[in-house]
């Protein structure tokens, strides 16, 4: 109940903030760590500090896929429609997803 109540939460916040002079910032609330909080302390209590640590180099990586992810957006949105542009950006993400953890899975694994 109390996630769905975040959830909601911050789809308000995202749609005022959008509404607002500082629409810029809705594009912060999606990065707030809720899941993350929930994995580390899962991962860290079941598995101890060094597979934390792992995993925090592991979300330090994920990062890359996301920052694919929005420069292609940004850089599609001047030749597509937005659904259009959001689809090929998430595939985009996809990609650089998979590239990150087959690279990940050689390298650590």
């Amino acid at each position: 109940m109390l996630k769905s109540l975040l959830g909601a939460l911050a789809v308000v916040l995202i749609s005022l903030l959008s509404r607002s002079r500082n629409y810029y910032i809705a594009g912060l609330v999606p990065l707030f760590p809720t899941f993350a909080l929930i994995a580390h302390y899962i991962v860290g209590s079941e598995r101890g500090a060094v597979a934390l640590k792992t995993t925090l180099l592991f979300g330090m990586w994920s990062l890359l896929p996301y920052f694919v992810y929005l420069f292609s957006l940004y850089c599609l949105l001047d030749r597509l429609r937005l659904p259009w542009a959001l689809a090929a950006a998430t595939l985009c993400w996809g990609v650089a997803a998979l590239v990150l953890i087959l690279g990940w899975s050689r390298w650590h694994g």
